[in-house]
């Protein structure tokens, strides 16, 4: 397991390996945040909510507890939680 801080601690995760599969779970202080990636990832809202913005969108999509949303490999996204909000990432 690794465990991954950003921006000043409002990010934090914990990485691991489950199935053969690179996975973090992490949460996401009130801000506003941008990230890139390099693999394909889903990002799941499990607790609290977050709004994002998907690379060559303008707009806010909002995302409450139990829903989804993927980014594609070599593109980065936006992310904005207004309250404290948990999530999962898988690496796809």
């Amino acid at each position: 397991m690794k465990h991954n801080t950003y921006f000043d601690g409002k990010v934090q995760s914990i990485g691991f390996e489950r199935h053969g599969r690179k996975q973090t779970v992490g949460v996401v202080d009130p801000g506003e945040f941008h990230f890139n990636t390099d693999a394909a990832e889903r990002m799941t809202v499990v607790a609290g909510e977050l709004l994002a913005k998907l690379a060559g969108s303008s707009q806010w999509l909002h995302y409450p507890a139990g829903t989804a949303f993927e980014i594609p490999a070599k593109s980065g996204f936006d992310v904005k939680a207004i309250q404290a909000s948990a999530y999962v990432c898988e690496f796809l």
